[in-house]
C-alpha cells in the first residue's frame, strides 16, 4: 500500500496569485526607494544644483547658518527638521491606513513618504522658493541646497520615518518638540518657523531672527 503522508508533507501550497514572497517584496520596495532617490539627485543636477559645496569640501556637520556653506554639506542645523518630516509622514500614512480600514504595507508607506520628501527637495531648490526664502533675514545667504545635502535630507526623513515606526508615540512627540526647541533657541529658526516664514512671513519673527 502506498502511503500519502510523505507526499502531503512534501507538497507545497501554491502562493496566492498576485502576491510576491516577502523577500521579493522587500527587494522591490528597496529598489524603488533607491531609484526614487537617484532620480531626485538627477533632477536636481539637471536643474543646475551643484553636487557638493562650491568650496570643494564635504563636511559631516556645518554649524554656521548665515554663510554660503549652509545647506551645502552632509548635515546642519536643518537636518532635525527633516527627521521631523519623517515623524509626520509616518503619522500621515498611519492615518491613511486608518481611513481605509487597513494599514498600508510598510514599503508602500515609505514610498509615499519618499515621494513627498523628494518632491519637496526639488521644489525647494527652484528659483521661486529660493527667492521666497531669501526675502527673510535668516536666509539672506541661502542660494539653494547642494545635491549631496538634499539627498542627506531625504535620508534624514527616512531615519525619522523608521524611528516613528519603532518608538512609542509619546517618545516621538517629545523628541520632535525637543528638537524644535533646541534648534529654535540656537539658531532662531526651526521647522515651524520655517513654514510660517515661507507661507506667511511675520515681520516680528523676521526682526527677531535678525537679532534685532
Amino acid at each position: 500500500m502506498t502511503s500519502l503522508q510523505g507526499t502531503e508533507n512534501c507538497t507545497a501550497a501554491p502562493a496566492p496569485v498576485g502576491n510576491k514572497p516577502p523577500r521579493a517584496r522587500t527587494t522591490l520596495y528597496v529598489g524603488l526607494s533607491l531609484g526614487l532617490i537617484v532620480l531626485t539627485a538627477g533632477i536636481l543636477l539637471a536643474m543646475g544644483r551643484t553636487a557638493i559645496c562650491t568650496c570643494g569640501t564635504i563636511e559631516l556637520w556645518h554649524g554656521t547658518v548665515n554663510d554660503s556653506g549652509n545647506s551645502q554639506h552632509l548635515t546642519d542645523w536643518y537636518t532635525p527638521s527633516h527627521v521631523i518630516h519623517g515623524f509626520l509622514f509616518y503619522g500621515g500614512t498611519w492615518l491613511v491606513g486608518l481611513v481605509r480600514g487597513k494599514s498600508l504595507p510598510l514599503g508602500v508607506a515609505l514610498l509615499m513618504a519618499l515621494g513627498v520628501e523628494c518632491t519637496w527637495e526639488i521644489a525647494e531648490n527652484t528659483n521661486t522658493v529660493i527667492d521666497r526664502y531669501r526675502a527673510t533675514n535668516i536666509a539672506l545667504s541661502y542660494y539653494g541646497d547642494s545635491v549631496i545635502n538634499s539627498i542627506m535630507d531625504v535620508i534624514a526623513m527616512v531615519a525619522g520615518f523608521w524611528l516613528a515606526r519603532i518608538w512609542p508615540v509619546w517618545l516621538t512627540v517629545v523628541v520632535a518638540l525637543l528638537m524644535e526647541l533646541i534648534v529654535g533657541y540656537w539658531i532662531r529658526d526651526n521647522l515651524l518657523l520655517n513654514i510660517i516664514m515661507l507661507i506667511f512671513p511675520v515681520e516680528a519673527i523676521n526682526q527677531w531672527q535678525a537679532g534685532r
